[in-house]
């Protein structure tokens, strides 16, 4: 009886088929040698992925899985983390931020240098719809918060107006920013305050956010410009990372250890501060930084310039801040994007005076510069760094790379190769070339110390669990191919580039796959 209700009992079973070769996995990468983005040294496993995470590191040699990927031993990193990037203009264009993509990155920090968005929600919910290719997270930003509530007024807020830019940060903080960015070179935030920098700080930090600064002064009163930000991170009990740290006056050329110390010694004080850089010896911005802030004020520099007296005020000024840079000329300042005359686009602004039919000297580079205010200005690309500050901030433990890129529209303008390079820069030129850093310690400053600064927990180290945000290259192969003559060229090395999941390089080129996604602080 026993037997017969064992056999009634299995009959009486739900019949489960297995499948024959199942796929334990959606993507198994085998024969890696594994940069985990810790700074740990690099080892060898295979990495098994389900879901879009991470899900099995070690010999995997029985896996099945939809697509395997053979690393025949190229270093496999966490997909690299650009903090300091100004995609708003370019991503609603290219939603999968190709030339991110190529250069290895898988998330970039927008709304830097006090710019960003004003109702993050929105545009958070219109890139999410659009199918993002790499992920983005944004920075509130000061300038934009204050253009919003007082223009570009020259003056000091009131508590009424301090209320409502506190409101604003406060929205966008509930709407998933990561943190309050300032840009204390460029109007209007360079009209503010430190204590009104504070008060705004304050209300980020209570959604726990980072502050971020491109601080007042980056040369001559670099120190004193280290000692307002990291006051404002103190005093607003907020983590700090100080945007591209350079040293971008000739005149001062060197100082950069003087900063790095001024730095080390808050850190040993307890202050959570760390810096970005990227690794060039050129800068890019707008035209009008050239100008002295006050002329720029309620959006009234051409009729400033009008004025005679008071545009050979302007030029005075100018003058005088070309004799503390120790530039005789403008010849540092190139052209990147004047939709006006895109003959001008490359062209430095001697060279563009002499277009002009003018004779050489600085009075008439002033007047080229006058003449491209009036016409709306131009995006400019700035020689003004050397390689012993580079290198040697580079080499500081708490510096992350960043490309203070945009998402850039192919064959455009002239803009800094920084967009498309800086990753391929940093591993081909300061990683293989140069050896200012080793690879693992140039993969941690891409990955786990961003990931860290601004609390994406799941990202930036290759363990279980983790978003599968993955790149594999060629240490010996990767190059950064973008110039400043030609700007518009991809990196070449990063052979696959794994995004939440999905492959969306392979073999060195994109592919449809748009796995990105808002990264939202909760």
């Amino acid at each position: 009886m026993d037997a017969m209700f064992r056999l009634a009992f299995l009959l009486a079973m739900p019949l489960i088929v297995m499948p024959i070769s199942a796929a334990d996995y959606d993507v198994v990468i085998r024969n890696a040698r594994v940069v985990d983005g810790s700074g740990n040294p690099w080892f060898r496993a295979d990495i098994a992925i389900k879901d879009g995470r991470i899900v099995a590191i070690g010999k995997l040699a029985n896996a099945q899985a939809a697509r395997t990927i053979d690393a025949r031993e190229r270093i496999v990193a966490p997909g690299f983390i650009d903090v300091h990037t100004h995609i708003e203009s370019g991503v609603e264009k290219n939603p999968r931020g190709d030339n991110f993509l190529l250069d290895g990155v898988t998330t970039v920090v927008t709304g830097n240098c006090g710019g960003s968005e004003l109702n993050l929600a929105a545009w958070f919910d219109k890139l999410d719809r659009a199918g993002l290719g790499l992920n983005v997270a944004s920075l509130v930003g000061h300038n934009t918060v204050r253009r919003e509530v007082m223009g570009t007024a020259n003056r000091q807020a009131t508590p009424e107006e301090l209320k409502k830019m506190e409101s604003l940060v406060d929205r966008a903080m509930r709407d998933g920013a990561v943190g309050f960015s300032t840009g204390l070179e460029y109007v209007p935030g360079t009209y503010a305050n430190t204590a009104e920098i504070v008060d705004l700080a304050k209300v980020a930090a209570a959604h726990g956010g980072v502050y971020t600064s491109h601080m007042r002064d980056e040369g001559i009163h670099e120190l004193d410009a280290i000692n307002e930000t990291i006051t404002v991170g103190k005093e607003a009990h907020i983590p700090v990372e100080i945007s591209h740290l350079k040293i971008d006056r000739r005149a001062f050329w060197g100082a950069s250890d003087q900063s790095l110390a001024l730095i080390e010694k808050y850190r040993r004080e307890g202050v959570d501060v760390v810096v970005d850089q990227y690794p060039y010896d050129r800068a890019s911005t707008n035209l009008g930084i050239r100008l002295p802030s006050w002329a720029l004020a309620e959006g009234k520099v051409k009729e400033r310039l009008a004025d005679a007296t008071t545009r050979r005020k302007i030029a005075d000024e100018m003058k005088q801040d070309l004799a503390i840079m120790g530039e005789p000329d403008y010849g540092f300042a190139t052209v990147a994007r004047f939709t006006p005359n895109v003959a001008y686009e490359g062209k430095t602004i001697p060279e563009i005076n002499a277009l002009k039919g003018r004779s050489a000297g600085l009075d008439n580079e002033i007047e080229t510069i006058f003449d491209l205010m009036n016409a709306g200005g131009a995006s400019m690309v700035y020689r003004l760094m050397g390689d012993v500050d580079i290198d040697r901030i580079m080499r500081y433990p708490f510096t992350a790379v960043a490309s203070d890129g945009g998402i850039q529209e192919y064959g455009v303008g002239n803009p800094h190769p920084r967009s498309y390079g800086t990753n391929a820069r940093v591993l081909g030129e300061y990683v293989r070339g140069r050896g200012v850093l080793t690879l693992e310690d140039a993969v941690r400053r891409m990955t786990s110390l961003p990931a860290r600064t601004f609390s994406f927990r799941d990202r930036g180290e290759i363990r279980e669990g983790m978003a599968a945000d993955l790149v594999v290259f060629d240490p010996a192969r990767v190059e950064d191919r973008a110039t400043y003559a030609k700007p518009h060229q991809y990196s070449s090395g990063f052979d696959f580039v794994v995004v939440n999941g999905k492959i969306a390089v392979e073999d060195g080129k994109l592919t449809t796959a748009r796995a990105g996604r808002s990264l939202r602080n909760r």
